[in-house]
């Protein structure tokens, strides 16, 4: 008998794939919209679950975490609202002026950061008007409400992929904290019982298309097209 594929033993959710739940105590987000004027960095730290350091950020009696901005220090100061460009201040996309670079961006005012996160990432703003704000992500361009917040600068940890890491255990050790399976083989080097792609040979070959109804878990394959054959 053949055992789970990787994407079906993924989905039941064995201890190979549970991710230490350590590692995702810290959750990115901004204060409350109402909430304007100074703030302090508190600390700058390490999370296993994000690839940049993490800024742990004091305004009032509130704290929250955002990924440490290139360039800041703990006990600095920074702003949160206005119009101040400067690395590490939460601005409204509206009061940031074109050309400059931001990350952290909410999705709709209040979501919290949720775009450009990773390190060393960032956007530039784009064409500005009443209705939204133009962000261009290398190739890409996307439109967001200008009362979306977003921070001043680049994400920190621009280096990190330059560091090798030597040897397999490293790597095994990296992936290990963050719930993912490593190595991985690709299914058509799999034995036939092991996997539907599995086995060069035959001349019955396996439809590569998922199933239509086919769970989570089971979605091994092709999406399934909507319809085929020639447009007429």
């Amino acid at each position: 008998m053949g055992k789970r594929t990787t994407g079906r033993a993924k989905g039941k959710g064995s201890f190979t794939f549970q991710v230490r739940k350590k590692a995702y105590v810290y959750r990115i987000s901004y204060p409350r919209i109402t909430v304007n004027g100074k703030a302090k960095i508190n600390k700058l730290f390490n999370s296993l679950a994000h690839t940049s350091p993490l800024a742990e950020i004091r305004i009032e009696k509130d704290n929250f975490y955002v990924p440490a901005c290139d360039g800041v220090y703990e006990r600095q100061e920074i702003m949160i609202g206005g119009n101040e460009i400067k690395n590490g201040n939460i601005l409204k996309l509206k009061d940031i002026p074109q050309g400059t670079n931001v990350f952290n961006l909410e999705i709709f005012p209040g979501s919290g950061g949720k775009l450009i996160r990773c390190s060393g990432t960032n956007g530039i703003i784009g064409i500005k008007d009443e209705k939204s704000v133009e962000i261009i992500i290398k190739r890409r361009r996307i439109r967001l409400n200008p009362e979306c917040r977003a921070i001043i600068g680049s994400v920190s940890g621009s280096g990190r992929a330059l560091k090798p890491l030597v040897k397999a255990g490293k790597q095994h050790h990296k992936m290990l904290s963050r719930g993912k399976k490593w190595h991985r083989t690709s299914a058509i080097k799999t034995n036939a019982v092991d996997h539907p792609f599995g086995s060069g040979r035959g001349k019955r070959i396996k439809s590569k298309i998922a199933q239509r109804n086919a769970s989570p878990g089971q979605k091994v394959g092709h999406i399934r097209p909507s319809r085929t054959g020639h447009i007429k």
